[in-house]
């Protein structure tokens, strides 16, 4: 896995701080010190998220961690489309905010029918021997324009399985198409060694460490460009075709790589023998040559099929470029599909939860109406006990509570021996003309002044209309006034 936090010179002991991703035992990402950390599906991060479930879930350059003037590591939310939480809270975007060890850093939202989120860490100081097996490959690739998408992408990054799209493909077209044209520089250099296998020769006559490091540095290359078509998962006979036409390649490149270097070898021992100068070293020598001789003929009729080979794969692809270019255009459309068919889907299940919410809207509302109609119900009730009470009230003082001489509210009331009650002036005029009650004709041998029917009787008033207290006040003061000498 080699250094993917570039700790190689930490020593044994030392400790790292690091984002433990949640249920997983690999994949952690090293905060390294005195670095800025950048995380995000870009090419241009510390380390690339590949998001296998959403692929947008993920922004180009999702969040920062750096650490601040005190040394404290921070995380910022760099404007990303689904955001990061700390500890269940989402961060304001373009915000440093502060973690230590045992915090949660969520990137991204959990999907549908799912708890957790894609992308979850743990912040944990350990020891290096601990952590290093677990972390993840930083992000080293090279970012280079490509001459037909106009977007910064990466070679290597082009021919990762993670990596999907309509842009992908152009590389990966792009790609092969560079490949060969630079096998078709090899075979105008082929051309150019049939025509002059004399110069070949004498190329080879240098034999020596040098020679066999370009020798391991020209297959490293061949199978570096042979290996271009086969990782493209592009369908059709043709690609199989193609694949093992590349193996044939291949595998004639290093047959004829071990051959140069069996002609290096073989001249290295025909110049040590010429060196020596005892006869008997002749016979050698001369079998050494025509062995020499057989070992380049050899080497140019391989390097004659390699070249019709080369020659033939080159005549295949530019028969088959429409159909790429066609392959290429479909696949853009399907991805375009996928996207709408996504946001069409996104777009439901939103109308979906916003049904639901109205719905339960609609249920509170209607809730609440029926407790308002109960609480109306209630008040009617209690105003009509209210509006019964004051009408008995009124019957009281209609009824009972009047005199029956002048048929108002008692005015000083006075009760007589038979019991009955009477306004002291009307009681007073009554037996100017008759000494008897007026209401059971018994004789009127006394007159008691009842002071709780007048307190009762003025708390009562005071519930009456304006009307009627002015009225009374009017009736009181014009009996006083007769009642005066």
């Amino acid at each position: 896995m080699g250094d993917p936090g570039g700790g190689g010179g930490r020593g044994r002991g030392s400790r790292a701080w690091c984002l433990r991703r949640v249920g997983m035992s690999a994949e952690w990402l090293l905060l390294e010190d005195r670095s800025e950390v950048t995380v995000g599906r870009g090419f241009d991060v510390t380390y690339q998220l590949l998001s296998k479930i959403c692929p947008l879930m993920i922004s180009r350059n999702h969040c920062v961690f750096k650490q601040n003037a005190e040394g404290q590591w921070t995380v910022m939310d760099n404007k990303s489309l689904n955001g990061v939480w700390l500890n269940k809270e989402r961060l304001e975007p373009l915000k440093a905010c502060p973690i230590r060890e045992g915090d949660r850093i969520q990137l991204g939202v959990p999907l549908e029918n799912k708890e957790k989120a894609e992308y979850e860490y743990e912040v944990v100081e350990e020891d290096w021997e601990k952590i290093h097996l677990c972390l993840a490959l930083r992000n080293s690739r090279t970012v280079v324009k490509c001459s037909r998408t106009k977007r910064k992408c990466s070679l290597e990054e082009s021919d990762s399985p993670g990596v999907e799209g309509s842009s992908d493909s152009r590389t990966k077209v792009n790609k092969v198409s560079h490949d060969y044209e630079q096998l078709g520089k090899s075979c105008g250099r082929a051309k150019m060694a049939k025509q002059a296998p004399e110069s070949m020769d004498r190329k080879l006559t240098s034999p020596g460490p040098s020679g066999e490091r370009a020798a391991e540095g020209d297959l490293q290359t061949v199978s570096e460009k042979g290996a271009v078509l086969p990782s493209k998962k592009q369908k059709g006979p043709w690609v199989s075709q193609s694949q093992s036409s590349l193996d044939i390649f291949k595998k004639t490149m290093a047959k004829i790589l071990k051959l140069k270097v069996k002609v290096q070898e073989k001249q290295v021992a025909v110049l040590s023998v010429k060196q020596q100068s005892h006869k008997g070293a002749q016979k050698e020598m001369v079998k050494m040559e025509e062995e020499l001789q057989e070992l380049q003929d050899q080497l140019f009729t391989e390097q004659v099929q390699q070249q019709q080979r080369v020659e033939q794969l080159e005549k295949n692809f530019q028969e088959k470029k429409p159909h790429l270019e066609g392959l290429e255009k479909q696949r853009g459309e399907k991805d375009l599909k996928e996207q709408l068919a996504q946001a069409l889907q996104e777009h439901h299940i939103l109308m979906e939860e916003l049904s639901r919410s109205k719905k339960d809207f609609e249920a509170i509302i209607e809730a609440k109406n029926k407790e308002l109609e109960l609480t109306k119900e209630e008040k009617e009730k209690v105003r009509a006990q209210k509006e019964e009470v004051l009408n008995q009230m009124n019957d009281v003082l209609e009824n009972e509570l009047q005199c029956i001489i002048c048929s108002e509210h008692f005015i000083e009331a006075v009760t007589l021996n038979c019991a009955h009650s009477f306004c002291s002036y009307c009681i007073n005029e009554w037996m100017k003309r008759k000494v008897e009650c007026p209401i059971c004709r018994q004789d009127i041998e006394s007159k008691t002044r009842s002071l709780v029917l007048d307190n009762c009787i003025s708390k009562m008033v005071e519930k009456l209309s304006s009307e009627m207290k002015e009225r009374r006040e009017i009736l009181i003061n014009e009996r006083r006034a007769k009642s005066l000498p």
